[in-house]
């Protein structure tokens, strides 16, 4: 069934067929003609003919150019030779003058003595009386002569390479009456007022017992609705948030400069590890100031005896100059080691997550970036073990959506025993490493709370579950920014 807006167009249709055309001729929007030409279409009683069409539009270097070439310029004052030195151009203008009149075989270059000579060819001497094919095109475009396909290919590719045009895709619509829909138009075609919305006026004087309805098509095409949403990064963020907070965690915030302290000496990393060369850690001017004596003592005497532990530590001289450099913390267990450091035994038994970002001083590619999100866990109290680690990580991966995983026993330099959450790639067909995790050692515990309780820790990234969420191969797409991706990309898993 047409509404009266279907009707009006298809009238138009008996002598016009552009829809700009049929807009003016209608007094409709465009967006109106096209939504019932799609009706018309649906009836078979018209059909939409699309015309692609490239255009040429002059750019600001293009208007320069149109006036005088920098070749022309040279052309015009070469006779026979010509010493480059004589050219009162640019010098930038000179070389591009004759790199396009060397190529196009316009001239010759020789060296007599010191000077480099321009000596004109014959074919250079027959464009001297006539207009470079450059200088044709551009000549037509300024006259308004903007069809792509009527100049020569090469010559427009040599004005896109010169900055000098853009190449445009210009689509033009025609709605064509079917011979159905010029029976229709033949029959006679009658138009009456329709009422597309009941409101109390129409009720009120009772216009809808006389007038007919607009018919609605339920099964027609709408165009998409771009709704307003987080980024897909800050969706997934929130998201593992939300799991540790439903598991009765606390959450760990902390600025995204540490001093090495923090970030190394706390945990544990000798002074000399290479994860503490500028190669791998991005340093930050300035020097931080340490916390409370005391425990910086501990510390310092677990790295070069064990302290009161039956550990012999690492068995170097601990310097306190390293541990007051400022990084960019490269994982955020910094945070853990500073709440476990605040802990009082009558906050035990206790559980904190954190999320935040954390840098790397890594080669970017494909698998790679220098800064990356990671979500760390602590649980702390007596009696926690190995068991309740794998199940605090097994209920974390089926609630981020992965169920294909498993456990096995690994080494990291501050926990012990330690264990890699792996999950199976169906791309490559290999299991791939997605969590760190294990039991604090001694060593990290002690100096932080003063005793050795059992703490449960991980920390993994968690950028690889969003690639294969939504199925990106490139880890570099997940911060370029892409609006047609943002647009396009599937809500989080809520």
């Amino acid at each position: 069934m047409l509404s009266l807006q279907d009707k009006k167009l298809l009238q138009a249709l008996e002598d016009t067929t552009g829809i700009q055309e049929l807009s003016e001729k209608t007094g409709l929007p465009e967006v109106a003609i096209m939504r019932s030409a799609l009706n018309l279409q649906d009836h078979e009683l018209a059909t939409i003919h699309e015309h692609t069409q490239y255009v040429i539009e002059l750019t600001k270097e293009g208007e320069t150019l149109s006036h005088t070439l920098p070749e022309r310029k040279v052309l015009d004052i070469l006779e026979d030779t010509l010493d480059m030195s004589e050219i009162s151009l640019e010098r930038s203008e000179v070389n591009i003058a004759i790199g396009w009149l060397k190529r196009k075989g316009l001239i010759t270059i020789c060296r007599e003595g010191d000077r480099l000579m321009l000596q004109i060819t014959e074919q250079g001497n027959q464009f001297k009386s006539k207009k470079l094919p450059e200088e044709e095109v551009l000549q037509k475009i300024v006259q308004g002569e903007t069809s792509a396909d009527t100049f020569s290919k090469d010559v427009v590719k040599n004005l896109k390479s010169r900055k000098a045009i853009r190449v445009k895709e210009k689509v033009t619509r025609e709605l064509v009456p079917t011979p159905k829909g010029l029976q229709k138009l033949k029959e006679g075609i009658e138009l009456t007022e329709e009422i597309s919305q009941v409101t109390p006026e129409v009720i009120r004087s009772q216009q809808w017992m006389s007038l007919g309805f607009k018919p609605f098509n339920i099964k027609a095409d709408v165009r998409d609705i771009v709704y307003g949403k987080r980024h897909f990064i800050n969706q997934a963020i929130e998201y593992v948030r939300k799991i540790w907070l439903e598991m009765g965690f606390k959450e760990m915030t902390g600025p995204i400069v540490s001093s090495a302290f923090w970030n190394f000496d706390a945990l544990f990393q000798p002074q000399d590890h290479p994860a503490r060369d500028m190669q791998d850690t991005f340093f930050v001017s300035g020097k931080a100031d340490l916390p409370d004596p005391g425990l910086v003592g501990r510390v310092k005497a677990m790295h070069e005896n064990g302290g009161d532990t039956e550990s012999s530590g690492w068995g170097y001289s601990w310097d306190q100059t390293e541990a007051r450099k400022l990084v960019l913390r490269t994982h955020t267990t910094v945070l853990s080691a500073k709440t476990l450091a605040a802990l009082k035994k009558s906050d035990l038994p206790a559980k904190f997550f954190s999320v935040g970002k954390c840098f790397r001083n890594e080669k970017v590619d494909w698998s790679h970036l220098a800064e990356f999100y990671q979500t760390d866990g602590i649980v702390v109290g007596e009696g926690v073990n190995l068991r309740h680690l794998l199940g605090y990580l097994a209920r974390f991966l089926r609630k981020m959506g992965i169920s294909n995983f498993r456990f096995r026993p690994a080494y990291f330099p501050y926990t012990e025993p330690s264990v890699e959450a792996e999950v199976y790639n169906p791309y490559t067909k290999e299991w791939v490493e997605l969590i760190g995790s294990g039991i604090f050692r001694p060593e990290v515990v002690i100096p932080l709370l003063g005793e050795d309780i059992s703490v449960l820790a991980w920390g993994p990234g968690f950028g690889r579950i969003i690639m294969d969420y939504y199925t990106i191969k490139d880890i570099r797409e997940l911060y370029k920014n892409d609006l047609k991706q943002l647009k396009e990309l599937k809500l989080w898993m809520w």
